[in-house]
Protein backbone atom coordinates (compact mmCIF):
# COMPACT_ATOMS: atom_id res chain seq x y z
CA UNK A 1 0.00 0.00 0.00
CA UNK A 2 1.27 3.43 -0.83
CA UNK A 3 2.11 5.84 1.96
CA UNK A 4 -0.40 8.44 0.76
CA UNK A 5 -3.22 5.91 0.75
CA UNK A 6 -2.33 4.78 4.26
CA UNK A 7 -2.31 8.41 5.43
CA UNK A 8 -5.77 9.00 3.96
CA UNK A 9 -7.15 5.88 5.64
CA UNK A 10 -5.57 6.81 8.96
CA UNK A 11 -6.88 10.36 8.82
CA UNK A 12 -10.35 9.07 8.01
CA UNK A 13 -10.25 6.67 10.95
CA UNK A 14 -9.06 9.43 13.27
CA UNK A 15 -12.07 11.57 12.36
CA UNK A 16 -14.54 8.85 13.40
CA UNK A 17 -14.38 10.34 16.91
CA UNK A 18 -16.26 13.38 15.63
CA UNK A 19 -19.47 11.36 15.38
CA UNK A 20 -19.38 10.75 19.12
CA UNK A 21 -18.82 14.43 19.70
CA UNK A 22 -21.98 15.29 17.78
CA UNK A 23 -23.98 12.83 19.86
CA UNK A 24 -22.45 14.20 23.07
CA UNK A 25 -23.25 17.82 22.25
CA UNK A 26 -26.81 16.89 21.33
CA UNK A 27 -27.20 15.00 24.59
CA UNK A 28 -25.85 17.91 26.66
CA UNK A 29 -28.19 20.47 25.17
CA UNK A 30 -31.24 18.20 25.13
CA UNK A 31 -30.71 17.58 28.84
CA UNK A 32 -30.21 21.31 29.42
CA UNK A 33 -33.45 22.23 27.65
CA UNK A 34 -35.35 19.47 29.45
CA UNK A 35 -34.11 20.48 32.89
CA UNK A 36 -34.77 24.18 32.35
CA UNK A 37 -38.25 23.38 31.02
CA UNK A 38 -39.01 21.41 34.18
CA UNK A 39 -37.65 23.99 36.61
CA UNK A 40 -36.77 27.39 35.11
CA UNK A 41 -35.49 28.78 38.41
CA UNK A 42 -32.46 26.44 38.28
CA UNK A 43 -31.12 27.98 35.07
CA UNK A 44 -28.36 30.03 36.79
CA UNK A 45 -26.93 26.84 38.34
CA UNK A 46 -27.37 24.52 35.36
CA UNK A 47 -26.27 26.69 32.44
CA UNK A 48 -22.58 27.11 33.48
CA UNK A 49 -22.25 23.36 33.98
CA UNK A 50 -23.73 22.76 30.52
CA UNK A 51 -21.21 25.16 28.99
CA UNK A 52 -18.39 23.36 30.79
CA UNK A 53 -19.64 20.04 29.44
CA UNK A 54 -19.90 21.52 25.95
CA UNK A 55 -16.32 22.82 26.14
CA UNK A 56 -14.97 19.45 27.28
CA UNK A 57 -16.81 17.56 24.54
CA UNK A 58 -15.67 20.09 21.94
CA UNK A 59 -12.08 19.61 23.12
CA UNK A 60 -12.35 15.94 22.17
CA UNK A 61 -13.41 17.02 18.67
CA UNK A 62 -10.41 19.32 18.38
CA UNK A 63 -8.07 16.55 19.51
CA UNK A 64 -9.51 14.16 16.92
CA UNK A 65 -9.14 16.78 14.20
CA UNK A 66 -5.58 17.53 15.30
CA UNK A 67 -4.61 13.87 15.18
CA UNK A 68 -6.17 13.59 11.74
CA UNK A 69 -4.18 16.55 10.45
CA UNK A 70 -0.98 15.22 12.02
CA UNK A 71 -1.47 11.88 10.28
CA UNK A 72 -2.34 13.53 6.98
CA UNK A 73 0.39 16.17 6.77
CA UNK A 74 3.42 14.55 8.37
Amino acid sequence: MELEAAKMIGAGLAVIGLSGVGVGIGNIFSSLIGSIARNPSTRPQIFPMAMLGFALVEAVALYALLISFLILFT
